[in-house]
């Protein structure tokens, strides 16, 4: 006998739940829906008729969102001795086939059948709740083939199964469709406590709800008022929670967390992360032996040299304390960078080979149509500028003694060193581009008459006559930029003057024109573009000389080489034979060069 339907709980553990075997959809999407039976039971035949689908419509959800479905009853196809087989909460195995259902009619919006239970020594306990209306639903399982979609008066949408299949008749306690409830000739009222305590069970029981709910129902609630209550029940059930937690025992996350606080204290940081405030007290030598023990290693009874001899070789702090060094360069990278970078244009390089930057000229005007539909062909002239990557670098040793004295401050000064002697190094490749006037692929210099990008001042006159005098030359660079042609020597490029460059001989001459002062000179001898340009001073401009250059994004002058692999400074570790400790490079892939002539003039004594 099927323990399940014995209702013993004792048992109960014995069954092994069988997963149904997955329905073919091939001939149509498959639903299930419950409706009412409204005749009564055949003791005899163990037979009943039933209301197996209505058009009532029932709430579902597909890819667009929500719908109303309702079956047709006329889409039907009632095949000639249509039987169907007769299931428990449509559950595809034999055990769970209990019966029958058959002789189905199509009444208006409603189809009825004929259901009849087996006769198997399993079905005995459901046939005792279908007796005792317990069981008082039917559900179908219907495969549709066509569908009629719409809008309801509230602008809902609405599918209609115009043709449709059923597949099979299932026996379920709780309805989708609301009207779905069996009817008797006349209602069975509780005789007593014991026969309403019985059916509360069933229906906890067969919808899963706890027992605190049957407590919390009237004590005059017949069987209908039960099955609402077990309905809202189950609408009101919450997803189960989803909790994410992090594991916080990664190695690479607690060598991350070790890093940022080592960082934080050598300056390397403005805040100290949460999670790193457990390593903020620690010594490099506490960092070092807690990187042993997270290998398994015990440092008890060991000596310095021999929690630093085991922490070089099999643990994380070598990589945790070069991380620490790496941010405290790149925050000294980013402190020191010059003022001349906002100039160059970046390119990522991939090799160390000679790149050479192809510029192509304009196309020019667009040119109207021939008479027999065809466009003239032009072509274009190019320029090429040649550039390559060099390396430059460092070396930094970490002493056995430093770290066990943990003198971080002088670590933290020389890393931090590395950072800005790498961000000198780049200023000084782009400082000697900018002066030296090296010439470029069609060899010519940079700032050449030939080109009309070279314009004097009376740099050693009194002030206000430098200043008028630098006024005027500063427009006239405005207008040879203005009108510089495209490699076609006829399209005009657009540029227009956005940095002024200078060294600290010229600055406060030059903060007097961007910041107009009223007192100092008449308001019609300003320039009335000075709002759109930005003052860039370098001190490794020692002379007066004045530099008008373009936005790079608009017209590139200079161009910059990045390794695509490794940009900006880098930080390598490793352990050092000589010193007793750690040794550290820093190295940068850097080059500069020309990106064309165009877009930039020089304004000299």
């Amino acid at each position: 006998m099927n323990i399940r339907l014995t209702g013993n709980p004792e048992k109960a553990t014995h069954i092994r739940n069988v997963t149904p075997k997955p329905v073919d959809t091939s001939a149509g999407e498959r639903f299930m829906r419950t409706a009412p039976r409204f005749g009564d039971l055949d003791e005899s035949e163990r037979t009943f008729k039933a209301t197996v689908a209505t058009s009532t419509p029932v709430l579902r959800r597909d890819a667009r969102g929500t719908f109303w479905e309702v079956l047709d009853a006329n889409g039907l196809i009632l095949d000639s001795g249509l039987n169907a087989p007769l299931l428990l909460d449509h559950k595809q195995g034999a055990r769970e086939t209990v019966g029958r259902a058959f002789d189905f009619q199509i009444d208006g919006s409603a189809v009825h059948a004929s259901l009849r239970l087996g006769m198997a020594d399993d079905v005995e306990p459901i046939f005792q709740r279908v007796k005792d209306g317990t069981l008082r639903h039917v559900s179908v399982g219907y495969a549709v083939l066509q569908w009629a979609e719409s809008r309801n008066a509230e602008g809902q949408r609405v599918k209609t199964a115009t043709r449709w299949r059923l597949l099979e008749v299932s026996l379920t306690p709780i309805p989708a469709d609301p009207q779905a409830t069996i009817t008797r000739s006349a209602e069975m009222p509780f005789d007593n406590p014991e026969d309403r305590d019985l059916f509360v069970m069933n229906i906890r029981t067969l919808a899963g709800l706890p027992e605190a709910w049957a407590d919390d129902l009237p004590e005059d609630a017949d069987e209908d008022a039960i099955r609402t209550a077990a309905r809202e029940a189950l609408a009101q059930r919450s997803a189960p929670k989803i909790t994410i937690r992090r594991d916080h025992t990664d190695p690479a996350q607690i060598q991350t967390r070790a890093a940022d606080a080592l960082s934080y204290r050598m300056g390397g940081r403005a805040d100290l992360p949460e999670a790193s405030r457990e390593f903020v007290n620690m010594s490099l030598m506490d960092h070092a032996r807690d990187a042993v023990q997270r290998t398994g290693v015990s440092t008890r009874g060991l000596s310095a040299d021999e929690v630093l001899a085991r922490a070089m070789t099999t643990s994380d702090f070598p990589l945790t304390v070069a991380n620490a060094a790496g941010k405290v360069a790149a925050d000294g990278y980013q402190a020191a960078e010059t003022a001349l970078k906002p100039l160059f244009r970046q390119r990522s390089l991939s090799d160390f080979k000679t790149s050479t930057a192809v510029r192509l000229g304009g196309m020019g005007q667009l040119e109207e149509m021939t008479e027999s539909g065809e466009f003239k062909a032009v072509s274009r002239g190019e320029a090429g500028e040649s550039l390559q990557l060099r390396t430059f670098g460092r070396r930094l040793d970490l002493s056995r003694r430093l770290i066990v004295n943990d003198d971080l401050s002088l670590f933290a000064d020389t890393t931090r060193a590395l950072g800005e002697a790498a961000a000198q190094t780049e200023a000084a490749l782009m400082a000697d581009l900018l002066t030296g006037n090296d010439k470029l692929s069609d060899g010519k210099a940079l700032f050449h008459a030939s080109r009309g990008n070279v314009l004097t001042y009376a740099v050693d006159a009194e002030r206000a006559a430098a200043y008028m005098s630098l006024i005027l030359a500063l427009d006239e660079g405005r207008k040879i930029m203005r009108n510089q042609k495209n490699l076609d020597g006829v399209t005009p490029i657009v540029a227009r003057p956005k940095y002024v460059i200078a060294g600290p001989e010229t600055e406060s001459l030059l903060g007097s024109i961007t910041d107009y002062d009223s007192s100092f000179v008449n308001p019609l001898d300003m320039l009335t573009w000075r709002k759109e340009i930005s003052v860039l001073i370098d001190p490794r401009i020692t002379d007066k000389t004045i530099y008008l250059a373009a936005d790079p994004a608009a017209c590139a002058v200079f161009n910059q080489a990045i390794f695509a692999a490794a940009p900006g400074p880098q930080i390598q570790r490793q352990e050092s034979w000589d010193t007793l400790g750690v040794s550290f490079r820093c190295w940068m892939d850097t080059g500069v060069g020309f990106a064309g002539w165009r877009g930039i003039v020089k304004i000299g004594g």
